[in-house]
């Protein structure tokens, strides 16, 4: 029953042959099995998905199904759940049970879907690994006796999603934390338009930046998943009124029967060092588009490769004033102090890891009166200068497709520097300055064995046209990405 995709599932609980109670109980199964050895949950939540799942059962029977009904999802530790634990893997988070519930996951609830738990994730979403976490990094189920990265910061969506812990799940995505996992793992993943998904209760990172969306093992499951998340939210400031995406799955095909279509290629990511094997498959998913009737064209985003230090600039200052309220006065750790200051530097100290603490003190020091316009404002500048010049190339094309990495994943107890690190968000990056949607794709397998995956690109609110295209991809490319093939069980 893991290896079913969402719309496989939808369609046998709406014919009866399964029901969701049965479907619920064989992922319990499956993360007592291996939820330990993986790691890609830090809270479970069997008593709530068995009651969700008794539910979804009755709307079946009485006829009054919801759109998801009976999906048992993972949550991103980082979405508030009303009386489940939310912790955002920090010890400053270890305890935290909120009294309320994010917009996301309330649209999840609403949508009928089936909570298994809260995955696991980067301490606060900061990192590339999800190594940061203070309950451990989550493994990836491909080859897992490596113990490879699954990716970061939404590693734990990832993982437990590709090991059939979950039959998809949501990511949060501030540099690329939905992308980059779900490239690593073999899935889908999509980077929305920034505003097309509430970020209210969901724990800040650097608000310009972090954008829910959905992982899923196929195009059309994250379409689905992206349907029930969308949507405006007058709680949200920065929710778009336009925030409007509707699925039911069933995508249309952008290329084929004469239909035309202009493809970007990034000039500027001609001379970015990658993997052979990214090459290769890249160039492979190139020809099939051209195959369909594409026409590929090179488009230029002059500031692309400057987006990395403009955004390790801006997010870690937005990190800098949203982390400020973890003081111990008022929810999270405490550790008492000699008085008010020491409490909080000691409370601070305690509750907050190492990538944390790095990026508060970056981005405390560059909103300081000496550097903000040395720094900050320029960073802010180049940033301007990325949207614009992704404007100026969709007059030249329809969708840009480039690499979601430059190659498969790494062993988690890879010797690299912070600043190596934060160089794997290098093709991933400027789609969130310019706040444009962005959708991982696997595009085929290394000679190693591991799945490698590549972005599709588009204008803010094309979602759905970036979904379509990478619909051809993901068939062209034809991994097989079911649990039990990924795990051998």
């Amino acid at each position: 029953m893991i290896d079913l995709t969402i719309k496989q599932a939808l369609a046998k609980l709406k014919s009866r042959e399964i029901s969701a109670t049965e479907l619920t109980r064989a992922y319990l199964d499956r993360i007592e099995k291996y939820g330990k050895e993986l790691n890609c949950y830090i809270t479970i939540t069997p008593e709530r998905a068995l009651s969700d799942a008794a539910a979804s059962d009755e709307r079946y029977a009485n006829g009054t199904a919801l759109p998801l009904d009976g999906m048992p999802i993972a949550m991103k530790d980082l979405f508030a759940t009303h009386g489940i634990r939310t912790t955002a893997a920090s010890k400053m988070l270890e305890n935290f049970v909120p009294e309320y519930e994010s917009t996301v996951s309330q649209k999840f609830i609403d949508a009928g879907t089936v909570l298994l738990g809260k995955a696991n994730l980067d301490e606060f979403a900061m990192g590339t690994f999800s190594k940061t976490s203070y309950f451990g990094a989550p493994v990836n189920p491909w080859q897992k006796e490596k113990r490879l990265t699954a990716g970061g910061s939404s590693g734990g969506s990832t993982s437990s999603v590709a090991a059939g812990l979950a039959i998809a799940a949501t990511g949060t995505d501030t540099g690329g934390s939905i992308r980059f996992p779900s490239a690593m793992t073999g899935l889908v993943g999509i980077k929305p338009t920034y505003g097309l998904c509430s970020r209210w209760g969901c724990v800040a990172f650097a608000s310009s930046l972090d954008t829910p969306g959905p992982i899923a093992r196929t195009v059309e499951d994250t379409a689905l998943m992206l349907s029930a998340m969308a949507g405006h939210d007058d709680k949200d400031s920065t929710s778009s009124p336009n925030a409007h995406f509707t699925s039911d799955g069933n995508l249309q095909p952008v290329l084929g029967d004469g239909k035309k279509l202009r493809i970007g290629i990034i000039k500027e990511f001609n001379n970015v060092e990658i993997s052979e094997d990214m090459k290769t498959l890249f160039n492979k998913r190139i020809a099939d588009l051209k195959s369909m009737g594409a026409e590929i064209v090179e488009v230029s985003i002059p500031n692309i490769l400057d987006a990395l230090a403009a955004y390790y600039i801006i997010a870690p200052a937005e990190a800098s004033s949203n982390l400020a309220r973890y003081d111990g006065m008022r929810y999270g750790l405490r550790v008492e102090g000699e008085d008010l200051i020491d409490t909080y530097k000691k409370t601070r100290a305690a509750g907050f890891g190492e990538e944390v603490q790095r990026r508060m003190i970056i981005g405390t020091a560059v909103l300081s009166s000496e550097s903000y316009e040395v720094y900050y404002m320029q960073a802010a500048r180049v940033r301007r200068m990325i949207a614009d010049s992704f404007n100026s190339a969709f007059e030249q094309c329809d969708l840009i497709v480039c690499p979601s990495s430059a190659g498969t994943a790494m062993p988690l107890d890879s010797d690299l520097t912070p600043l190596e690190y934060y160089a794997l968000d290098l093709f991933t990056v400027a789609m969130n300055l310019a706040g444009i949607p962005a959708s991982s794709v696997p595009c085929g397998l290394a000679q190693n064995g591991l799945p490698l995956g590549m972005q599709v690109v588009g204008r803010r609110f094309d979602d759905m046209r970036v979904l379509q295209l990478a619909k051809h991809i993901e068939t062209a490319a034809s991994i097989d990405n079911r649990p039990t093939k990924i795990m051998g069980c």
